[in-house]
């Protein structure tokens, strides 16, 4: 039996029996049960050599794996929003500084725009990124924190953010 037929098999005889288990953790949110299904059967199929032969108890540690990542994800969404309604609103950007930042970024090579992009739009954590970036997580903050140092370089010698500074 090919990878695919075993995964497909899997799929076939214990999607709805993951999907009770998600929806019965998932009350509070039902429109992300087939989120999180997927996300169960998209590890089975990249985890699949590591797959015991009783899989459906697998397939619940993994969606047990999945519903706490969920849940920390939407606890940090959450924190910061309150964090966002409690702060006062900063001083008003001043209109060069975005064009300062696409300068500086435009400079730096594609894989360090990479990693600050995942890193600040996407919000990845540092385990997300090392997934993301396929390195391990020590790799991923150092890739991140010398792509933050040059950003900050690019930016310092900017005369743009010179004149925000103050200095000429």
């Amino acid at each position: 039996m090919t990878p695919e037929h075993e995964v497909e098999g899997w799929y076939r005889a214990h999607y709805w029996a993951v999907t009770r288990y998600v929806a019965r953790r998932l009350t509070d949110q039902p429109e992300d049960v087939r989120d999180v299904v997927a996300e169960v059967f998209a590890t089975a199929w990249r985890r699949r050599s590591a797959v015991p032969p009783e899989v459906l108890p697998w397939l619940y540690g993994v969606a047990a794996n999945v519903l706490a990542n969920e849940r920390r994800r939407r606890a940090r969404s959450t924190r910061l929003a309150e964090r966002l309604a409690r702060e006062p609103a900063g001083p008003e950007q001043p209109p060069e500084l975005p064009d300062a930042v696409d300068r500086a970024m435009a400079q730096l090579s594609d894989a360090d725009r990479e990693v600050l992009r995942l890193a600040a739009w996407e919000q990845l954590t540092t385990d997300e990124l090392a997934l993301a970036l396929r390195c391990s997580r020590s790799a991923a903050a150092m890739r991140l924190s010398r792509a933050r140092t040059r950003l900050r370089e690019r930016l310092a010698a900017s005369p743009t953010t010179a004149s925000l500074r103050g200095t000429p």
